[in-house]
């Protein structure tokens, strides 16, 4: 048997890369970990939770103004960018301590630095060379941002949470969940807010009624929606404003333009070409079922291998590839039923099939729609309301798909997630009790469908 250095070297500290190394060295593994930016990964330092913060932060405006209709008079408000700003940087540095920590503590070997594959059993960071018997690629994704003239003045997801100055004026390029959540944040902070798609609808793949819904309710928040939309070009102005060409021949001044239009695996320069490791058209790393790559010592996990870029799928490819490797066990996910959020305003929560892929699956299916003002905005004087949404066979009465934007939807449908996981029908959805007077008691008492 060949001595290496390590039994598992992790190159990657995200979340995925964390997860798999704790748990391997939680098994007696002889552990290394390295990473060339900051610990916790894109979730941690400029993803969900930066993003989450903004987002809490963006709703004190309509907070502030709905407090009238309850008797509160909350008088002249401003909003403070740097203030934001720089607690959330302090937020965030909390977290890398304790990502440090609990690697450490662990009991693996942290490294600063970017790990290059010299080999198939061999690593090297910052000019030195570590062995090891398996490697686990974790790098994760990077934003993309398409070439065109002025793309150069352009920020990314990357440097939206640290820019020295709020705009006035912002433009969100994109129409996937970072661009509708991050469009809702400019505005909700007081921002002139475009957002530019160059699709009929954002938000592809989610349910097109919902997709619907949130188009008029993020409109109603001072969100400006430009769909069939591209950029052409940016030009630099001499006051430092930003002139913006669409293929439609409209101009747009900004301050800020924001490119929110998809992630690529980060995968330049980790050696992957040198060792052969089949990769995807996109970059992305092909595993098998056990997570291991066309090299046999090495495999990878998470948002590189392109399969469902959410962090808890990374966690739990990461715990059962540990699973596979060190208990015997099997290296599966279950990729079925992963219950997901958007955080726009008002929040998307969806688990299970739209009603369109329900539609090419099922050949008879029943769907229960309730469109509501909340019971808050009786007295707040805000015009927003709540979609929520069942999806049923008809032949099983199996619930096929559960969707809902409103307030806190990510939290009401992760218990629904489970409800669904477990194979509830819509008899059992009815004959559960809600909860009064509550939102999501309405989940439990549609009785009456919408179509079939």
């Amino acid at each position: 048997m060949a001595d290496f250095d390590f039994d598992l070297f992790v190159i990657g500290a995200g979340s995925g890369g964390v997860r798999a190394a704790r748990m391997a060295a939680a098994k007696g593994v002889k552990v290394a970990i390295t990473e060339d930016l900051y610990l916790g990964g894109t979730c941690v330092n400029v993803g969900c939770v930066p993003k989450k913060l903004f987002v809490y932060s963006s709703h004190y405006s309509e907070d502030f103004k709905e407090a009238q209709g309850f008797g509160w008079n909350v008088g002249k408000s401003e909003f403070h960018w740097p203030t934001l700003r720089d607690n959330k940087t302090k937020e965030i540095e909390r977290l890398n301590g304790i990502y440090q920590n609990m690697l450490t503590n662990a009991g693996c070997t942290l490294l600063n630095g970017r790990g290059v594959m010299i080999d198939a059993h061999t690593v090297e960071v910052d000019g030195k060379q570590y062995t090891s018997e398996r490697i686990l690629v974790a790098v994760g994704g990077w934003p993309f941002v398409p070439e065109f003239p002025g793309n150069e003045h352009v920020i990314s997801s990357n440097e939206v949470f640290y820019l020295d100055e709020f705009p006035k004026r912002a433009v969100v390029v994109g129409g996937g969940y970072i661009a509708v959540e991050f469009a809702g944040i400019f505005a909700g902070l007081g921002a002139k807010t475009d957002l530019i798609y160059r699709g009929d609808m954002f938000l592809r793949g989610f349910d097109q009624e919902v997709r619907e819904f949130v188009a008029a309710e993020v409109s109603k928040k001072h969100v400006n929606l430009n769909f069939n939309c591209d950029i052409q070009s940016i030009e630099k102005q001499a006051d430092g404003s930003l002139l913006i060409s669409t293929n439609d021949g409209r101009t747009i001044e900004a301050d800020c333009v924001m490119y929110a239009t998809g992630r690529v695996p980060k995968v330049e320069n980790i050696g992957l070409e040198e060792l052969g490791i089949k990769q995807a058209k996109n970059g992305a790393i092909v595993v098998n079922n056990n997570f291991q790559t066309s090299v046999p010592s090495v495999y990878a996990v998470g948002d590189v291998i392109d399969r469902v870029q959410l962090t808890p799928v990374a966690l739990a490819e990461g715990m059962a590839l540990v699973n596979h490797l060190y208990n015997e066990g099997s290296a599966d996910v279950d990729y079925d039923l992963i219950a997901t959020a958007v955080f726009c305003q008002p929040n998307i929560g969806t688990v299970g099939l739209s009603e369109e892929q329900a539609r090419e699956q099922y050949a008879d299916i029943d769907v229960y729609v309730s469109d509501f003002r909340a019971m808050k905005h009786t007295m707040s004087g805000s015009d927003e309301r709540t979609l929520m949404k069942l999806i049923v066979d008809q032949a099983t009465d199996k619930v096929l798909g559960v969707h809902m934007v409103g307030p806190d939807s990510g939290e009401i449908i992760q218990g629904i997630a489970i409800a669904l996981k477990a194979g509830a029908t819509k008899a059992i959805f009815d004959s559960t009790i809600g909860i009064h007077p509550t939102a999501a008691e309405e989940f439990v008492t549609m009785r009456t469908k919408t179509r079939s």
